[in-house]
């Protein structure tokens, strides 16, 4: 639903915590039903879009928000601790507005038109990341004016609204080495449809659907960037620097949302040493991921995306990952046995915790990069 200019220019006076959390509020109420039904949160982003947070981290020159991604990042961990789902697919658009905008500013990077349209038009834009790490994934073919892809991108949060698939698809020509190219893809295309198989143990309203692509044409123009397969790339270097304290804010949030719980259970509860030593190490872990997601946002505001800052990233997205989770299972048992009644809005939250061990770089891959770079070794093709 459309909103007038005026109205955009006042809620953007307003701090955009404020407005997730009026909002969030709401989601809260929605939340039990989309996640018992594996439904999309729809009727969220209606809410989402009137508030003017589809378009909040575009600049203000260019017709939105103007949010800085400390910003973002609060916005998103408060919406976390509402509705889990909705906060992560909303990440998964807000990091691919943010990343356009910092290398707009940063760069001076040719993406006006994009940010000016997700401003104009509240456009929603899915990331396909889930398939589309450093390797991409899918065929390009050469063909006259442009490149024929096929592909099945997963966990595309956000699939059933979106408007702008940014995807990659690989090249491979005879004697010449992979190439990924990157580009968008209209979701109205002919040779786009969502294949519905999201149903998970938890943010089951994300709409993070596989979507199919048969036959797509992107012309030459339209390719935003070729590199090698299988190696990190300067522009993934700030992908990565930027998407994960955004994205790992909702988790955060989830955290948050789980403690609060909580406690106000375990006030109501006999109290003896046992539930103090219960609810203190929640409070400890939760304290830990507090910290790593500041470090994390720390390292963008440098604006110095590289190897280094990737690394620094990459480890607090494990801590924040593992203190969260900590946090989460120590809030069920500080609870005690209604923890695991559903009503009660920890067990969704315990489920929708896990899928902070998902996301790329995974527990592996990231003490391995972290240890080749603590001991000189290259990382160009670790991931």
């Amino acid at each position: 639903m459309a909103i007038s200019t005026e109205k955009v220019h006042v809620l953007r006076r307003r701090p955009l915590t404020d407005i997730a959390d009026e909002l969030g509020r709401r989601f809260a109420e929605r939340a039990p039903a989309f996640d018992e039904t594996d439904t999309f949160c729809e009727e969220n982003y209606v809410d989402l879009r009137e508030a003017g947070l589809i378009e909040a981290g575009v600049p203000s020159e260019l017709g939105g928000g103007g949010a800085t991604i400390d910003e973002l990042a609060a916005m998103l961990r408060v919406l976390g601790r509402h509705c889990g789902s909705t906060a992560l697919a909303l990440s998964m658009h807000t990091h691919q507005v943010a990343i356009p905008a910092w290398r707009w500013r940063h760069q001076k990077a040719p993406l006006e038109a994009l940010l000016k349209r997700i401003a104009a038009e509240r456009i929603l834009l899915l990331s396909s990341g889930g398939s589309d790490w450093i390797a991409g994934s899918g065929k390009a073919e050469r063909v006259e004016g442009g490149y024929r892809i096929t592909a099945r991108k997963i966990f595309s949060s956000g699939s059933p609204l979106g408007s702008l698939l940014m995807t990659t698809a690989v090249l491979e020509e005879p004697g010449q080495e992979p190439m990924v190219l990157h580009f968008g893809i209209p979701m109205n295309s002919p040779q786009v449809r969502i294949d519905p198989v999201w149903k998970t143990m938890g943010m089951r309203a994300t709409g993070s659907h596989d979507i199919l692509i048969d036959g797509h044409v992107v012309p030459d123009g339209a390719v935003a960037l070729k590199r090698k397969a299988g190696e990190w790339h300067p522009l993934f270097q700030t992908i990565a620097t930027i998407a994960f304290p955004l994205i790992y804010s909702v988790y955060l949030g989830v955290a948050e949302g789980a403690r609060d719980i909580a406690i106000d259970l375990a006030r109501k509860r006999r109290k003896d040493t046992h539930l103090f030593e219960l609810a203190g190490r929640m409070e400890t872990e939760l304290r830990a991921a507090q910290y790593a997601q500041r470090a994390m946002l720390d390292v963008v505001n440098e604006n110095a995306p590289s190897a280094r800052s990737v690394n620094e990233v990459m480890a607090g997205r494990t801590l924040v990952a593992r203190h969260a989770i900590a946090a989460v299972e120590l809030a069920m048992e500080t609870a005690g046995g209604q923890s695991f009644f559903r009503d009660r809005g920890l067990e969704r939250r315990f489920r929708d915790i896990q899928g902070a061990r998902f996301h790329p770089l995974q527990a592996g891959p990231q003490a391995e990069y972290a240890g080749r770079m603590a001991l000189g070794e290259p990382v160009d093709r670790t991931f």
